[in-house]
């Protein structure tokens, strides 16, 4: 089965002002390479069997998106959220508009990733995990206690990776320090990989109301040269939830692949520093 990229491409990076601004944010910049961050998010995806992407942007930064993705020839979709929803909705657009139920490969467009073949080998792993209909969450192997990310606990051993026992929040420097030496626990990257159905199923489960207003949003889907226009007032009035929340604290199928790719989401001047 292919899989179907689906980039994020909708934040502000209000954290690198004013290198990164709300007109022209840092996943339309060349902060770590020539490329800029959105374009090395879909170049690193070469050597999987990967369709061209699905990205989700504002309207404001659509010609951006676009003539980003034409100087690399990766002009895919751009569905255009009229308002930010948070990556709940946004992933259940990318969902019901995907062509042939594919497994759905969700990436933020402003992440360094510097090890791309390990992490397109933590891709491959996982889908076997997708394919047989588990959700899959990618964890970052923690090299300091960080207090800015999330933290996953790893659970049962399936091979490949391992059950989700627990989602946590953005913990203390304390709790951050007892999660690193337990060796139990990963950072919460935002990557997934997961069937589309498979996850319209779970969000049908435990946000309904959000996969209504989506299906709605969808069903009044307009071309526009090289966009996508959900309906507008229906999308405005969807509730605003993260995928962590609506989904993938829930489910029984919950897995983390554990990923050691040099990983950073560049979410601070420090965090920009320390890999250049």
């Amino acid at each position: 089965m292919s899989i179907c990229a689906v980039v994020m491409a909708g934040g502000s990076g209000a954290r690198l002002w004013p290198l990164s601004r709300a007109a022209h944010p840092k996943q339309f910049l060349s902060l770590h390479g020539d490329d800029t961050m959105l374009q090395a998010t879909c170049k690193r995806l070469s050597g999987l069997d990967a369709q061209r992407p699905i990205t989700i942007c504002n309207q404001e930064h659509r010609f951006f998106v676009a003539e980003q993705f034409r100087k690399i020839d990766e002009l895919g979709s751009i569905i255009l959220a009229p308002v930010g929803r948070n990556t709940a909705p946004a992933i259940a657009l990318a969902a019901l508009t995907a062509k042939d139920d594919p497994l759905l490969l969700v990436l933020a467009a402003d992440h360094v990733i510097r090890d791309e073949a390990a992490f397109r080998e933590a891709v491959i792993r996982a889908i076997p995990l997708a394919e047989a209909g588990k959700l899959v969450t990618f964890g970052i192997v923690p090299n300091a206690p960080q207090t800015g990310y999330g933290y996953i606990k790893r659970g049962i051993d399936l091979g490949d990776g391992f059950e989700v026992d627990e989602v946590v929040e953005k913990p203390s420097l304390v709790a951050a320090k007892d999660y690193i030496s337990s060796g139990e626990y990963y950072w919460n990257s935002g990557m997934f990989l997961f069937r589309a159905s498979r996850y319209l199923e779970e969000l049908e489960k435990f946000r309904p109301d959000i996969l209504e207003k989506c299906k709605l949003s969808v069903n009044e889907l307009k071309a526009d040269l090289d966009f996508l226009r959900v309906h507008k007032e229906t999308f405005e009035s969807c509730p605003a939830e993260s995928v962590d929340y609506a989904v993938m604290e829930k489910p029984a199928d919950a897995v983390v692949v554990p990923m050691d790719a040099g990983w950073s989401d560049i979410g601070s001047w420090s965090s920009l520093w320390d890999i250049s």
